[in-house]
């Protein structure tokens, strides 16, 4: 298995699927889309295995938002997407608020 297929971390999630990220993937999220969350893996992890919350997307149902607060005004927010097999991590960020999105799940 190359390096852009390398499961970089998988985790299952309280919502009974397993979510995976490859090497390449979080490469991308670490220096394209969210640059803050380098080193933060074991956070992004922590959200999607015990999540404070999680809410579905308004926009793709198959698209939920794991919330895990880091402290009183911030969260880390893993957004993944749900597929037959396994489920994948869009992307994930530092967040001051929980978004709007149908409430499926709450610690």
């Amino acid at each position: 298995m190359g390096y852009m297929n390398k499961i970089f971390f998988e985790v299952m999630t309280p919502l009974n699927f397993s979510v995976r990220v490859t090497d390449a993937y979080w490469d991308i999220i670490i220096s394209i889309k969210h640059p803050v969350m380098r080193g933060k893996e074991d956070e992004v992890k922590s959200a999607l295995l015990d999540p404070d919350e999680v809410r579905q997307s308004l926009k793709d149902e198959n698209v939920y938002l794991f919330y895990k607060q880091k402290d009183k005004k911030r969260w880390v927010c893993a957004v993944v997407k749900d597929n037959p097999e396994y489920g994948f991590l869009i992307t994930a960020y530092p967040a001051d608020k929980i978004k709007e999105g149908k409430m499926i799940w709450k610690k």
